[in-house]
C-alpha cells in the first residue's frame, strides 16, 4: 500500500474519534485532500451505521465541494471570465454537486445545433433574433417561470434546462451564450429590477462596451425586441433615476453577480441563512473581495 493510501486509511478511521481535538486535526487533514477523497468518504459512510460518524462526513464532503466550486469560480473569474455558462454552471454546482459540465454542455449543444442549421450570414439582425426567438421559445419551449418567479432553482441553469422555465437572468445567459457561440453581437444590460440584452452593430465593434446597441431583447418576454424608449418607460415606472449602464451592455462577471445576488434575495425570503452566507461568499470571490 502507498505512503499517502496508509496515511487515508489511518483519518478515516479516526474519523468517529470522541476527541473534539483528534477530530478537528483529522478533518482539517481530510479537507486538504480535495475532491479525490470523496469516494473514499462515501464508502466509510455506506458501511457505516454510526449516525455521528454519517453525519460528519456528509459535513465533510458539503465542505470539499463548496471549496472546490469556490476555487472553480476564481480561476474563470482570474482566466477572463470569458464562458459565461461555465459561471451559470459553477454557480449550479453549489445545489447539485454531483453535476457535471457535460451535461449542461450536451443539453446546449442540442439547441445551438437547431440554431446553427438556420442562421446564416445574410441575415438581418432582426431576421437573426426572430430565428434564436422561435429555436428557444418555440422550438425548445423555453419561457419565464411566472407562477413561481423568486424560487431559487429559476437562477440554477441545469433546472432551467431541464424543466424549459428560468428567471430573466437564466433565460438571458442561455440567450447569450448561444448568440455568442453563433457569432452574434448580443450581451446582457444589467437593470435594476430587471435583466435584457443589446443587439449591437455587428458592423461597427471595437469594444463590445462602446459599439451601438442596434435594439434591446427581452430574455424573460419570449425574445420581445425592444428600443430605446421602452427602456426609459420602464425606469419611469419604477421610478429609477436613468443611467448609462442600464442602456449600456455589461460584463460576464456583472451578468454572474446579478445571478447570485437574485439567490442571496431567494434564500432570504425563504429563511436559510447558512445558504445566504455562502452565497455572499461567492459574490465575494466574484466582486474581488
Amino acid at each position: 500500500m502507498k505512503t499517502r493510501d496508509k496515511h487515508i486509511k489511518a483519518l478515516l478511521q479516526l474519523l468517529d474519534d470522541p476527541n473534539d481535538e483528534i477530530y478537528q486535526h483529522v478533518s482539517s487533514n481530510i479537507l486538504k485532500q480535495g475532491e479525490d477523497i470523496i469516494p473514499e468518504l462515501e464508502k466509510v459512510w455506506e458501511k457505516s451505521l454510526n449516525a455521528i460518524l454519517q453525519e460528519r462526513i456528509e459535513n465533510l464532503i458539503q465542505e470539499i465541494q463548496f471549496t472546490s466550486t469556490q476555487n472553480q469560480l476564481k480561476e474563470w473569474k482570474d482566466s477572463g471570465a470569458v464562458d459565461l455558462l461555465k459561471a451559470a454552471y459553477l454557480i449550479s454546482k453549489y445545489q447539485y454537486p454531483d453535476l457535471k459540465y457535460n451535461d449542461i454542455l450536451e443539453s446546449f449543444n442540442k439547441i445551438k445545433k437547431d440554431a446553427w442549421l438556420e442562421i446564416n450570414n445574410n441575415l438581418t439582425a432582426l431576421e437573426k433574433t426572430r430565428i434564436l426567438n422561435h429555436i428557444l421559445y418555440q422550438l425548445h419551449e423555453f419561457s419565464g417561470n411566472s407562477s413561481n418567479f423568486f424560487a431559487p432553482q429559476n437562477s440554477y441553469i441545469n433546472h432551467v434546462f431541464e424543466t424549459k422555465k428560468g428567471n430573466p437572468i437564466t433565460l438571458g445567459i442561455l440567450y447569450i451564450a448561444l448568440a455568442q457561440d453563433l457569432n452574434i453581437p448580443i450581451y446582457g444590460v444589467s437593470m435594476p429590477r430587471n435583466f435584457i440584452l443589446a443587439y449591437l452593430d455587428e458592423f461597427n465593434i471595437q469594444d463590445p462596451f462602446e459599439t451601438d446597441v442596434l435594439f434591446y431583447i427581452n430574455p424573460y418576454n419570449n425574445g420581445k425586441v425592444l428600443g430605446a424608449r421602452e427602456i426609459e418607460y420602464f425606469l419611469k415606472q419604477q421610478k429609477i433615476e436613468p443611467q448609462d449602464s442600464y442602456y449600456n451592455p455589461c460584463s460576464n462577471i456583472e451578468i454572474i453577480k446579478k445571478l447570485i445576488l437574485n439567490l442571496i434575495y431567494s434564500y432570504e425570503k425563504l429563511g436559510y441563512p447558512e445558504k445566504v452566507s455562502d452565497m455572499k461568499n461567492l459574490f465575494n470571490i466574484i466582486n474581488g473581495v
